[in-house]
């Protein structure tokens, strides 16, 4: 952190007169770690594993397959690519805070792009089952005056996403910098394990959700 008391990410260097932050750093280093993985994991694959590795990678792949199912349907598994993506890349990305890196998802950039990513996905699977018409139709229900607050609804949707994850992370940091400043020499183990391990993975599970649900609900 810069200046001891700025809870704004530190500029690492300069690209072209671009500020390159640690959040993209990270989110950079997080991409090359999934790229690779992705690489890995389908390179050899057999019916029957037998390494660990792949036994671990398709646990992975059957818990977001089973999340896809139980919230939107089998019928919907062309979506598994996208869910399994945010939650891959959210979950490491709360979870940077063990090794003292700074959480991509505790700068608004990062939560509100994948929020308005998720938004678009939203609107566009909408459209896609329903047809311009049919879609547009739904924003009068359950009673035409209430196009105003259908609409407000929608368009906070974004913004809930992004200021919830957003929020709750940096809120862990300004906690654990706290405790640090009051205690410097006991590191407090209990606040990390809860900060950047329980709650790492409550705050993805409710991001991939809501973008589960939400989208369920567009399609309806």
């Amino acid at each position: 952190m810069e200046n001891g008391t700025d809870f704004d990410p530190a500029v690492m260097f300069e690209v072209a007169g671009y500020q390159i932050t640690e959040t993209v750093t990270t989110t950079w280093v997080i991409m090359v770690i999934l790229v690779v993985l992705a690489i890995l994991t389908t390179r050899q694959l057999q019916k029957v594993p037998e390494t660990n590795f792949q036994n671990i990678m398709e646990l992975v792949y059957e818990g977001v397959e089973w999340l896809v199912d139980s919230t939107m349907g089998k019928e919907n598994r062309s979506y598994l690519p996208y869910v399994g993506t945010i939650t891959l890349y959210i979950l490491i990305a709360n979870l940077t805070g063990l090794i003292g890196v700074r959480q991509p998802t505790a700068d608004l950039n990062t939560t509100f792009s994948l929020a308005f990513i998720t938004f678009i996905l939203i609107h566009a699977s909408g459209i896609k089952s329903k047809g311009v018409g049919g879609y547009m139709r739904g924003f009068l229900e359950p009673l035409p005056f209430l196009l105003p607050l259908n609409i407000i609804s929608e368009l906070a949707q974004p913004f809930s996403l992004a200021f919830r994850l957003f929020g709750n992370m940096l809120g862990a940091i300004i906690i654990m910098y706290l405790l640090y400043s009051f205690a410097p020499i006991i590191i407090p183990v209990v606040p990390h394990m809860y900060f950047d391990i329980f709650a790492g993975v409550i705050q993805t599970f409710i991001f991939v959700m809501l973008t589960m649900t939400y989208i369920s609900i567009a399609m309806e």
